[in-house]
């Protein structure tokens, strides 16, 4: 054992350490079934399992079984290679007429789990993913070695034995150290090179390209974030903001005289007295630190926290001996069998060894599909990102403070890591590429767009680039995919990527994906299907995607209904709203008839000057319905009592949702989150974008929670609502109702619970609350909708479906050519 810490022993050794390792824990885990540790391995229930089959064999009675609780039966004995009375594909089965049995209602709908789905939908899901059962599957538990284990500066990914190398350093086995400068090379007119967020006058940590105060002070590890270490000069003009001079350092931080503005060498206590004078530009911006003087060591946002199988070092997880994977989950021979996750959950397991290498073991698991197997791409696409960040709130859904306890935050974009940490650490995942159903594909746009020019390593300043965030993330995808058709080649291949999934988080969502990666799917915030707005619509110009040429990007739509799907954004888990049960308000306590709050354009105080902000819908509503004078003094042409259109920030904008009967939900830089905002408040949506497709509207009803609006529309917007009876409203109302829990992330919140019960002994009210949700969340609607599309996408015709075992009855397969 002394020799694994020390990491200093040979492959073989260790191999032979692994293999006793290994063979003590099966042996332990079939004769000692009720150790507490292990005993997730006994034999579980299953709660769809066939029992009896007429001799006939034209029907199956399904019920839970019940009779293997306390079983002390060996799982060996328990699972069977063949015949397995659990593969209901090849069993003749009374035929079922769907659309008998589930009838769609009034609105063209079938409801199932509370949700009113398009009719062919709700009619799968009611009679089939109702009946799914569980089905064996062989996880693959990696052996492989990396060259020199990484040299102790990376994590060793097992399944193909490559490193995945911490910031600043690279290489085969990560003995090459990088050189990540905070500037971009100096000139006699500009000493520290152009602008970047990085830029520092002090020391420069060139392994994250992050700037701090350095030794020889008292504070050597305070960050000097972008203007802190600069001049500040007074504004230009009276009102003004004052101006950063970037070619002047500021020495007065490095200052010990405790009256002038000071930071690497101010003492908190001291500062926090007012006994001496501190510059107040400077500030914590960078993750792992808190205090107004970054005093405070806290936890780094990495994925899933690493588990509890590593270290978060930053935002990139140095997993422990034994698990690798960007949230270190995945656990190698080395692992021990009785910390595996739920998700690996096993029955049986064998133990396949190999002379001079580490044993093998596969694990045969029951699972349920749609099974996702989850890349581990090498860093530069997800935990290099995290960690380098220069922002702290950048592409995250939670920081923490001073206690170690979770602080979550309003980033729209947080949708990403909150869906991304639910996969891995989901039933639904599988570590076995060959029986996957879906490949996932963990590309962190938010924080590629986010930090884009956040230094020269991250410049978008290539010829190719042309300053376009839009360009420089299309780039990253592009390398992810040559990554998966150099390393996994038959995963994509199999399927020519129709099978793979990608998340575009961004304002324009998947615009400006590389044309290589078209035919997989695409999940995004911005269902633009281009059959109106067929051009960049966002007010930004760095994010405009018209000028990257076809060459790269191809000709494709944003959003292809027919394939992709859009996700609810990313809403800051509000207790409040939890209390006050805002989505069940009734009727009669809605007193507002229609409610809009958000920038409203360049006629308003403080609005985005853009005319195309928007595509200037928003600016059509509040010229018919503005309820506040503009810079003119005037009010909407038809402006209305009970009609609330405004720019003014609201006191409290869920209490004025959920006092409402229609909310706005309408576009601003691409898509915006108010049609969440609506949801969650029991507020029913009334959509005004043209041609661009909502969370999940290419799979629920609208019909029966929505009013959709044409653009053209407009100026007859109120009429319309009007025209609604009472017993149509309630009904919006009533589904709205029944679906508000889809439209949040409760599994990513119920997991950082869970994480925050572990390390700290303790859950906030924030996740007992969440914790008593019971509805279907984002991640359970995502994974209904793949189970549908993995039976009912015709192009899965030609990958022979009926070799695989899929737990359905034989009605409910999509049938081969």
């Amino acid at each position: 054992m002394f020799c694994i810490q020390k990491r200093r022993c040979s492959w073989s050794t260790m191999a032979a350490v692994a293999s006793v390792v290994t063979l003590v824990s099966v042996v332990h885990l079939f004769l000692y079934p009720v150790v507490p540790s292990l005993d997730y391995f006994r034999q579980f229930q299953y709660s769809c399992i066939p029992i009896n089959r007429s001799s006939e064999g034209q029907k199956i009675i399904l019920e839970n079984d019940k009779s293997t609780e306390g079983s002390q039966k060996n799982a060996t004995d328990i699972i069977s290679t063949e015949g397995s009375e659990r593969n209901l594909d090849a069993s003749p089965m009374q035929k079922i007429d769907l659309n008998v049995k589930f009838p769609a209602d009034l609105h063209n709908a079938v409801v199932y789990r509370g949700a009113p789905w398009k009719a062919e939908v709700g009619r799968w899901l009611a009679g089939c993913d109702s009946n799914t059962c569980a089905v064996k599957v062989i996880e693959q538990i990696g052996g492989k070695s990396c060259k020199n284990d990484c040299n102790g500066q990376g994590i060793c990914n097992r399944e193909l034995g490559q490193c995945r190398c911490f910031h600043g350093f690279t290489g085969e086995e990560c003995g090459e150290k990088q050189e990540l400068s905070c500037n971009y090379p100096g000139s006699k007119e500009q000493p520290f090179g152009h602008w970047v967020v990085s830029i520092c006058p002090a020391y420069c940590d060139a392994t994250r390209a992050m700037c701090f105060c350095g030794e020889g002070t008292k504070y050597p590890n305070r960050p000097v974030a972008e203007a802190c270490g600069f001049t500040i000069n007074p504004p230009s003009e009276p009102g003004g903001a004052p101006v950063t001079d970037f070619t002047k350092a500021d020495l007065d931080v490095f200052t010990t005289n405790g009256s002038k503005r000071g930071w690497c060498n101010v003492d908190p206590a001291e500062a926090y007295a007012s006994k001496v004078l501190f510059k107040e530009e400077c500030d914590c911006k960078y993750d792992g630190l808190w205090g107004r003087f970054c005093e405070v060591p806290v936890l780094s946002t990495c994925i899933n926290q690493c588990s509890g199988h590593g270290l978060c070092r930053g935002g990139f997880c140095q997993c422990d001996m034994g698990w690798f994977g960007a949230d270190c989950s995945v656990p190698s021979v080395l692992s021990s069998i009785g910390e595996w996750p739920h998700w690996l959950r096993t029955a049986q397991v064998n133990v396949n060894s190999s002379r001079g290498n580490l044993v093998n073991l596969d694990a045969i698991a029951e699972k349920k599909r749609p099974l996702i197997y989850v890349y581990d791409l090498p860093p530069d696409f997800n935990s290099l990102l995290l960690e380098g960040r220069h922002f702290k709130l950048e592409c995250v859904n939670r920081i923490y403070d001073a206690r170690n306890a979770t602080v979550w935050t309003d980033q729209l974009y947080g949708a990403q890591m909150a869906l991304y940490e639910s996969m891995l650490a989901s039933p639904h995942r599988t570590l076995n590429g060959e029986e996957a159903d879906y490949f996932f594909v963990p590309v962190l746009d938010s924080c590629i767009i986010t930090r884009a020019d956040d230094a020269p390593h991250l410049s978008m300043q290539e010829h190719i680039h042309g300053g376009l965030r839009s360009s420089l993330t299309l780039e990253f995808y592009k390398k992810a995919y040559h990554h998966i058709i150099t390393q996994y080649p038959n995963y994509w291949n199999r399927s020519s990527g129709k099978d793979h999934i990608w998340f575009f988080s961004w304002d324009e969502g998947a615009c400006y994906a590389p044309k290589e990666i078209w035919n997989s799917i695409m999940l995004v915030h911005w269902g633009n299907t281009n059959s109106k707005h067929n051009h960049s619509t966002t007010a930004y110009w760095g994010d405009n995607w018209d000028p990257i040429s076809s060459d790269r990007r191809g000709n494709h739509p944003c959003f292809d209904p027919r394939k992709d799907l859009v996700l609810p954004a990313w809403k800051r888990p509000d207790e409040g709203s939890l209390n006050a049960k805002h989505w069940s308000r009734p009727r009669e306590h809605r007193k507002t008839f229609f409610y809009f709050n958000g920038n409203l354009g360049p006629a308003y105080e403080n609005g985005r000057p853009e005319a195309t902000y928007s595509m200037g819908i928003r600016q059509k509503v509040a010229e018919e319905f503005g309820s506040t004078r503009n810079k003119d003094g005037k009010l909407g042409k038809q402006h209305a009592e009970d009609v609330i259109v405004t720019p003014l920030r609201a006191g409290n904008y869920h209490e004025e949702l959920a006092s409402s009967v229609f909310c706005g939900v309408m576009p601003g830089d691409g898509w915006s989150g108010r049609m969440e905002d609506s949801i969650l408040q029991g507020c029913i949506p009334v959509v005004i974008q043209d041609g661009i497709y909502l969370p999940y509207e290419n799979f629920l009803n609208y019909e029966s929670f929505a009013v959709r609006i044409r653009e053209d529309e407009i100026p007859n917007l109120i009429n319309i609502l009007r025209s609604f009876n009472e017993t149509e409203i309630q009904f919006k109302l009533g589904n709205v109702k029944k679906i508000w829990q889809r439209f949040l992330y409760r599994d990513s919140v119920v997991l950082e619970a869970e994480r925050q019960k572990t390390v700290r002994g303790s859950v906030e009210e924030w996740g007992l609350k969440f914790s008593q949700l019971e509805e279907d969340d984002v991640l359970a609607t995502f994974i209904q909708v793949l189970h549908y599309k993995l039976h009912n996408d015709p192009w899965r015709r030609q990958l022979l479906l009926q070799k695989k075992e899929f737990g359905l009855p034989k009605q409910c397969l999509i049938p081969t050519e």
